[in-house]
């Protein structure tokens, strides 16, 4: 290279380097207001380069952060899950998923809790929430829909052969959006939990599109200082305009292509031993001896017969018992009280949230990045409903501050592969 070359190199590198440097000041210290924002480039951008510098940004809600974020999003390139679609070396998964393999704390050690997860698609979501909320002294049961393709069921098995604290339901449903297949699998995941060796305290509910908000040890701290032993299913006696789910009776329709619930012209009876029946969260977090109750209960099982030809079952199933007065860890006064899971609902736009950033599926949030900030200022320990396919950088951004929050609360030395952040000057700040 003669000498004139070598010069014209050297200043393309340091106009690249200056060009990396601005933008992500501009990133810190840019306003929302600023008129100059409507002229940024978001071709500068240089995605996955400073990926906590551009986080932290979208978590403060910066104009600019969104428009290189989008930018980003359109050249993603997902990560490779080949590990997990053919049988590979067990030690390998735990790495390549950043999986913690001890408990962080003797709180969270002697405090176990147990996690049902339904699942249908999306394993790359599946895996994200997985290693997120694992610890080697919690126990999970993994529901997946019998309809779900022979390829994304041997891969969810090959996750649950490498642990010995994770296991697929012993009975699986082909489940039914708002049938009471879905209520059914929960039941089914239960009877296993309960018979398990593994001792637990608490189990909460999950679906494949949840992530965490906050840190295991935070949601052990949130049960015990606000719930000891009660259980949560946040619920109201069923409203009027609600009634007409458990009126007439409700059938399945399954197929391989579309499945649905469909009302028919029977009038149920009334609920058994004159139940009042709730309407509340399909979701949960339980006592053991409440699911004990619920599953050899005289009341329960009635119930559950009766609840077979509704709609949507599980809505009203677990807060109706939780509001009998001799269940164990009953609420009977409780209310709407239980901040599990964070949902932007449609019908919430303008008093409970400012709108949707990403786009609404049955009236539901699928998060965009313009809810990051939202999402990490709410006092809820879950948020739903995340599609990493379409807003992979939403996932990104979450996935590594939650587990930065995980490990800064960590009271044992921390393992190189637990990390998704290298030692660099632009690590995410969780302030």
């Amino acid at each position: 290279m003669n000498p004139l070359d070598a010069t014209k190199s050297g200043f393309l590198v340091c106009i690249a380097a200056c060009m990396f440097i601005c933008t992500f000041i501009y990133l810190k210290d840019t306003h929302s207001e600023d008129p100059n924002e409507q002229n940024f480039n978001a071709n500068i951008a240089e995605c996955g380069f400073y990926p906590d510098e551009l986080c932290s940004a979208l978590f403060a809600g910066k104009t600019a952060a969104l428009k290189i974020g989008n930018f980003c999003q359109n050249t993603y390139q997902p990560k490779a899950l080949s590990c997990i679609q053919t049988s590979c070396n067990c030690s390998m998964v735990l790495k390549t998923l950043h999986f913690i393999t001890r408990p962080l704390s003797d709180e969270e050690g002697n405090f176990s809790l147990a996690y049902i997860i339904t699942i249908h698609k999306e394993l790359e979501m599946f895996v994200k929430l997985l290693s997120a909320i694992y610890m080697p002294q919690n126990i999970y049961c993994i529901h997946v829909d019998e309809k779900s393709p022979k390829d994304y069921k041997a891969a969810v098995q090959n996750i649950v052969n490498c642990f010995e604290n994770i296991f697929i339901s012993s009975k699986r449903e082909s489940v039914v959006y708002a049938g009471f297949s879905r209520l059914q699998a929960d039941i089914n995941c239960m009877r296993d939990l309960v018979n398990s060796k593994i001792q637990w305290n608490y189990v909460i509910n999950l679906c494949g599109q949840d992530y965490p908000i906050k840190t295991n040890k935070d949601i052990i701290q949130y049960i015990k200082s606000k719930w000891n032993g009660k259980n949560m299913t946040p619920g109201v006696v069923q409203p009027l305009h609600m009634k007409h789910r458990t009126q007439v009776s409700y059938k399945e329709y399954v197929h391989s292509g579309r499945s649905y619930v469909y009302p028919t012209k029977n009038i149920k009876a009334k609920p058994p031993y004159n139940l009042t029946i709730y309407f509340g969260s399909a979701y949960y977090i339980l006592t053991k001896e409440f699911v004990e109750f619920t599953l050899t209960d005289a009341r329960a099982k009635d119930l559950l017969e009766w609840s077979r030809d509704t709609y949507s079952p599980d809505e009203h199933y677990w807060v109706t018992l939780n509001r009998l007065n001799d269940a164990p860890g009953a609420t009977p006064n409780a209310d709407w009280e239980g901040n599990i899971r964070a949902i932007k609902w449609k019908d919430q736009e303008g008093t409970i949230h400012k709108g949707c950033k990403g786009h609404y599926i049955r009236d539901i949030c699928v998060y965009g990045l313009g809810d990051l900030q939202w999402i990490i200022e709410s006092p809820h320990l879950f948020a739903n409903k995340f599609e990493p396919a379409t807003y992979p950088l939403v996932m990104d951004c979450l996935e590594r501050r939650h587990r930065l929050k995980v490990l800064h609360q960590a009271e044992v030395p921390i393992e190189d592969h637990w990390c998704f952040q290298e030692e660099n000057y632009f690590n995410m700040k969780l302030n």
